[in-house]
């Protein structure tokens, strides 16, 4: 684990709102054991219904930031969703809001979650569609989005903004980390050794 204080790279603009886990990672793609694979799956449905869908698009490959409007990742609360955007290669999401759900399964995968403003949204989405290359700067303790011209103030939850810029976001590896103590408190309880 590492602390996360920043993610830059070009974004990849997906419109809409109230898009929900199933319409990101469809639900036949839930029964894998592993995670691995995951990204050739996102937005499936939506990408094969639409060719011009952002996800088909070849002006958004290598993207790094997604940009969604309101209620990203609403529905169930599969984790299969931040992990194929994970796995896709996105390291951040800018958006107007997003499922509580959604945002800590992504935030155990280190990705920030920012939400900004709609008409912030919708011109950062804007000036990507019309310069897929810009490059765009995303700051974890001040919010700050930059996009060429276009500056963006977001947030992220306290909690979660202090987790990845105290490298505490992974609690699987803080547990592995100190992996004595957990046995020896978990020698102590009951109902652990007493089976």
């Amino acid at each position: 684990m590492a602390a996360i204080t920043s993610v830059r790279g070009t974004g990849l603009p997906v419109h809409g709102d109230d898009l929900d886990t199933d319409r990101i990672m469809p639900a036949r793609f839930l029964r894998a054991v592993t995670f691995e694979g995951l990204e050739k799956h996102v937005f499936e449905d939506d990408r094969a219904a639409n060719p011009a869908h952002p996800f088909n698009n070849a002006r958004y490959h290598g993207a790094s930031i997604l940009v969604v409007n309101s209620n990203f990742g609403c529905g169930s609360s599969r984790e299969h969703a931040p992990q194929g955007l994970a796995r896709h290669g996105l390291a951040a999401i800018v958006g107007e809001s997003f499922s509580e759900i959604f945002l800590g399964n992504s935030a155990v995968l280190g990705i920030p979650c920012f939400v900004a403003e709609k008409a912030a949204v919708e011109a950062l989405q804007a000036e990507i569609e019309k310069h897929p290359d810009l490059v765009i700067d995303a700051d974890v303790d001040s919010g700050v989005i930059s996009a060429g011209k276009l500056g963006i103030q977001a947030s992220l939850a306290p909690a979660l903004r202090d987790a990845f810029l105290t490298d505490q976001w992974n609690p699987t590896a803080m547990l592995l980390a100190d992996f004595e103590v957990v046995n020896t408190v978990a020698s102590r309880l009951p109902y652990i050794t007493g089976f």
